[in-house]
C-alpha cells in the first residue's frame, strides 16, 4: 500500500501467536520487532510467519534491552488483562502480577527516548476502565503524555466483525507537538465507539492530554452467524460428551435456559448455542446464550475457562467443548493458519488474541491516515483536531 508519510514498521509488544499482525499486515505495516514472555506463543506464531526467527524475542518485557529494538513508526501493546478483566482478580495495573508488565512496555519507551515510536495502539479489556475506580486507566493516559505521547481512545466490539461479543478498549497515542486537549470532541463519537464507561473516564480527565480523530462509525454488530464457524464432526466423534454429562450439565441449567435448550431440541435442524459453567449463589450453572452467537473468547489463565457448545435439533441434544479451529476462526482468522500445538495451549492463545478483521479496521481509519498526516502536520503547523477533520473531508471528495 503506498504512503507518502512514515514508513509503516511495528514493533509489537505482548505479541502473543501474531493476531495483531495478521491484522496490520495487509494494510502495509511490516513487524520489524515482535516480544512475548511464552515460547508456545511464538511457536504458534512462527508457524504461521516463519520469518518470526529474525525478530521475535521470547523474553521477559522487563529484560529487554532497549538498544537491541530496531526503530519503529508504531508499538503494539496488548498487555496481560488478568488483573484487569472480571474473569481475573481485578489487581489493577499496579499490583497484579500479570498487567503490572505493563510498565515493561513504558520504561522501553522512556529509554529510547527520541526514538520511541512516534505512535503506539494500546488494547485491552473494559475492566482497564473501572480497575482501581479509574485510576489504572488515568495513570497510563499520564504516564504517555509524559513521554510525549497525546491520546485518543475508542471502545471497538468483534461482534462488528465476526459472531463473537468482545468488547475492548483501544487506545492510541501520537508524538504530535503542540496539539491541544480535545476531550470535548472525544466526547461526541457515538455509543459504537463510546461506552458510557469510557465517557466518565475521559470527563473526569479531560484535563490530560488528548487528541481526536476523525474517524466513522464501524459496521452494525452480527445478529448470528456462530452456526457458520462450527466445525463438522460425525456424531460419533469422540469430542462429543458422554449423555451422562450433557445431563448433568443440563440439571445445572435455571428452568429458562434448560426449556430454551429443550425446544431448540424439537426443532428440524440444528442450532448452535455456546455456554459457560458459572459460580452463581453458591452453586454451579450453565448459563446459556439465546442467539446464534459466541461469547468472548477467554484464557484458562485468571479464574476464567473455556466455552462449551450445544448442538440441540432433531430430537437430540450433544454438547462438547469449542475447538482451537473455532476460536480461530471467532478471531477472524483463516483456516490456513496451522495449529501446532496442543488444545489448551491453542485456545489460550486464541483467547488471549485479538480480533483480526477489528486490527485492520484502526489500520484503515486510524492508524494509515496517522502515518501519513503526521508529516502533513509537520508541513503545514495545523491545530491536530483540524488536520484530520480537513483530511477527512479531503478523503470524502476523492
Amino acid at each position: 500500500m503506498e504512503n507518502m508519510g512514515l514508513p509503516l514498521t511495528v514493533a509489537e509488544y505482548f505479541a502473543g501467536i501474531g493476531l495483531v499482525r495478521m491484522g496490520l499486515q495487509p494494510l502495509g505495516w511490516e513487524v520489524v520487532f515482535a516480544n512475548d514472555i511464552s515460547a508456545k506463543k511464538k511457536e504458534m506464531y512462527q508457524a504461521f510467519f516463519p520469518d518470526a526467527e529474525g525478530h521475535y524475542v521470547v523474553d521477559d518485557i522487563f529484560d529487554l534491552d532497549h538498544n537491541n529494538i530496531p526503530a519503529a513508526t508504531l508499538a503494539t501493546c496488548s498487555f496481560p488483562c488478568v488483573d484487569l478483566s472480571l474473569a481475573g482478580n481485578m489487581s489493577g495495573m499496579m499490583n497484579g502480577s500479570h498487567s503490572s508488565a505493563f510498565w515493561g512496555f513504558i520504561e522501553l519507551l522512556r529509554k529510547q527516548g527520541n526514538s520511541a515510536p512516534p505512535f503506539v495502539l494500546i488494547e485491552n479489556v473494559p475492566g482497564w476502565l473501572h480497575s482501581n475506580h479509574g485510576k489504572d486507566f488515568q495513570i497510563t493516559v499520564k504516564t504517555l503524555n509524559e513521554l510525549g505521547y497525546h491520546c485518543d481512545v475508542f471502545v471497538l466490539d468483534a461482534l462488528r466483525f465476526t459472531p463473537q461479543s468482545r468488547l475492548r478498549v483501544f487506545l492510541v497515542g501520537a508524538k504530535l507537538p503542540g496539539a491541544r486537549p480535545t476531550a470535548e470532541l472525544i466526547l461526541t463519537r457515538s455509543k459504537s465507539l463510546l461506552s458510557d464507561q469510557l465517557r466518565k473516564n475521559i470527563f473526569v480527565n479531560r484535563d490530560l492530554g488528548w487528541f481526536y480523530n476523525e474517524i466513522p462509525n464501524p459496521p452494525p454488530p452480527k445478529s448470528h452467524g456462530l452456526s457458520g464457524i462450527i466445525e463438522t464432526m460425525s456424531d460419533a466423534d469422540s469430542r462429543w460428551w458422554q449423555e451422562n454429562e450433557c445431563e448433568r450439565h443440563m440439571k445445572m441449567m435455571k428452568e429458562s435456559h434448560r426449556d430454551r435448550v429443550e425446544h431448540l431440541a424439537q426443532g428440524k435442524h440444528f442450532s448452535y448455542r455456546t455456554f459457560f459453567r458459572r459460580r452463581r449463589e453458591g452453586q454451579q450453572r450453565a448459563e446459556v446464550r439465546d442467539d446464534d452467537l459466541s461469547g468472548c473468547l477467554r484464557t484458562a489463565i485468571g479464574g476464567s475457562g473455556k466455552q462449551f457448545l450445544i448442538r440441540a435439533g432433531k430430537n437430540s441434544i450433544k454438547m462438547r467443548s469449542m475447538t482451537p479451529r473455532e476460536y480461530a476462526r471467532l478471531q477472524g482468522v483463516p483456516d490456513k493458519y496451522p495449529i501446532t500445538v496442543n488444545g489448551v495451549q491453542a485456545l489460550t492463545g486464541f483467547g488471549d488474541a485479538v480480533c483480526v478483521p477489528a486490527i485492520s479496521w484502526i489500520a484503515e481509519h486510524i492508524l494509515n491516515p496517522l502515518a501519513e498526516n503526521r508529516v502533513l502536520y509537520y508541513r503545514q503547523k495545523l491545530p491536530v483536531a483540524q488536520l484530520f477533520l480537513c483530511e477527512n473531508e479531503r478523503q470524502s471528495q476523492t
